[in-house]
This record gives structure tokens, C-alpha cells and sequence, in this order.
């Protein structure tokens, strides 16, 4: 499974995928801005926005890929290496159960 994340903190990039590999996750992170965002995410199986660190222009760069590439999406407002672990987990569980297809853009607390 192959998950994007949208913003996040450049100094826990590592811990970040370090966290994912663990789960057993593929993550692509772009916490800084990128050109053309949209084409780098449609492969994605999903995407986990932490919206305290990510731009609006972003943000809605990223929307607009998920609606179109009907990529379910999750937002978090904290971006520390516990908040995504916890993601990670409620993402493998929804994923195992009825496929991320299924699920609908929400908000993980």
C-alpha cells in the first residue's frame, strides 16, 4: 500500500518513513512545495494531510488530485511521529476491512 503525505515537518522526514516502513507502508512525503503535485500523487492508495503544516495552495492541489484520481483522504492537524503512527493503524484497519476505496475524505482524531 502505497500512502502520500502532504505536509509534515522536514525534520521528522526520516522518523516518517522509518514509522511507514515499520507498518509496512510505502510513504511518499512532500512537506515542501512541489511542481505538479497532482501527477505525483495519482498513484497513491491514499493520502494523510496534516493540515497545520501544509500551504493552502497545496492543500488544495492535493483535494483536487484525490477527487479526480478518487484517492480517499485523511487530515490530522498534528504532524508529530505518534500522530501518524496512530494514522497508519486506523488506515491498515480500514484498508484490511473493506478496502480504501470505500472510505471517504475525514478527519482522523
Amino acid at each position: 500500500m502505497c500512502i502520500a503525505l502532504i505536509g509534515g515537518m522536514d525534520r521528522l522526514e526520516r522518523h516518517y518513513m522509518d514509522e511507514a516502513g515499520r507498518a509496512g507502508v510505502e510513504l511518499r512525503v512532500f512537506n515542501t512545495s512541489e511542481v505538479n503535485i497532482g501527477a505525483k500523487l495519482k498513484h497513491a492508495d491514499a493520502m494523510l494531510i496534516f493540515t497545520n503544516k501544509v500551504s493552502h495552495r497545496i492543500k488544495k492541489e492535493a483535494m483536487n488530485a484525490a477527487r479526480i484520481n478518487d484517492i480517499p483522504v485523511f487530515m490530522q492537524h498534528s504532524c508529530g511521529v505518534c500522530t501518524l503512527r496512530s494514522c497508519l493503524n486506523c488506515l491498515l484497519i480500514i484498508h484490511s476491512k473493506n478496502g480504501m476505496k470505500d472510505a471517504q475524505t475525514l478527519e482522523i482524531h
